[in-house]
């Protein structure tokens, strides 16, 4: 907020204009005291003006609350860099306990803390290759802003032409940003999985997307789904919960307002498992098909995959026995 309201002295004209077209332009032509982004306003000021070719010039430009500067710039990138950092930290911890439990043997699933574990490696031996995927990620984000910046600043200057690129742009980078987004929460899983760093883990996560498209397809539409059915119902769990207990304990309370705020309380608690749970699911499916590549199974593969794993790994103990 402090580097937002520092607004240069000479952001605006300190002249007056004779008239308000001239200060604030028209549909094409753009105004003295708007042609740039933030824009100023335009007050009258009858009592001090001023005289231009003998006729008065009473209107002056006002500057705008705040301005963006390089300061604010950087801030800025640093905010998006820590999102995103903060975000790939989370993701790769789900992904890292989700991964140990897989790989755990049967006997010991839930008694080993795999939690910690996956913490202790990623502040220990990836916070680089986090650093990295988050950095990618802040980049992209931030030149869509910077895209942002250039579309208002056009349509300040009544450039429609440029305004329409940078809205272009925008979108363009919108879907890459995207596209980026589910390649490093892949790499992440398989930084996780693997240990290998964050340009190896994005190489092999690409290719595992590739060959085994419909399998990713398949998750992600059922994501879509699942994912609305478990909104609706700890949503509705959590207001149907509230409003009995509210009933019970306080019947004469106007439960409106309370209702609401139980809403909020749920759509905020199924926002954060669903994001467990998709991460989750992302993890055991690339730790399935890399069991499948490398004929991984034993006492860890869970009840529900063995025979799948199993009929994968026959055909290689096959050859083995034969040589």
């Amino acid at each position: 907020a402090f580097l937002l309201s520092q607004v240069p002295d000479g952001y605006v004209p300190k002249e007056a204009f004779t008239t308000y077209e001239e200060a604030f332009g028209t549909d094409t032509v753009p105004g003295k005291c708007t042609g740039q982004w933030p824009t100023g306003f335009v007050y009258r000021e009858d009592e001090n003006c001023d005289m231009v070719d003998e006729a008065p010039a009473c209107w002056r430009c006002g500057a705008p609350r705040y301005a963006l500067d390089l300061r604010f710039a950087g801030s800025f990138f640093v905010f998006l860099w820590n999102n995103a950092f903060i975000i790939a930290t989370g993701q790769f911890i789900i992904a890292g306990a989700a991964a140990a439990w897989f790989f755990t043997p049967n006997s010991k699933k839930g008694w080993r803390s795999v939690i910690r574990r996956s913490v202790r490696n990623a502040f220990r031996y990836h916070l680089g290759s986090l650093a990295f995927g988050s950095f990618i990620i802040a980049l992209v984000k931030f030149i869509r802003y910077v895209m942002y910046y250039v579309e208002q600043n056009a349509k300040a200057q009544k450039n429609k032409v440029m305004a329409m690129v940078a809205k272009c742009m925008q979108c363009c980078l919108w879907c890459f940003e995207k596209c980026l987004k589910f390649l490093n929460k892949n790499a992440y899983i398989l930084i996780a999985i693997k240990g290998t760093n964050f340009c190896s883990s994005a190489k092999k996560a690409l290719k595992l997307i590739m060959t085994n498209a419909l399998r990713f397809g398949t998750i992600a539409f059922l994501h879509v789904l699942i994912n609305y059915i478990g909104y609706a119902f700890i949503i509705v769990a959590t207001v149907a919960g509230g409003y009995m207990i509210l009933s019970a304990m306080r019947p004469e309370v106007s439960p409106s307002i309370i209702l609401v705020l139980y809403f909020v309380i749920g759509y905020v608690n199924s926002r954060l498992f669903m994001n467990i749970f998709n991460m989750a699911v992302s993890t055991m499916l690339q730790c399935v098909i890399i069991s499948e590549e490398e004929h991984l199974s034993g006492d860890f593969v869970p009840s529900e995959l063995k025979s799948l794993l199993t009929d994968d790994a026959e055909p290689d103990d096959k050859d083995k026995d034969k040589e």
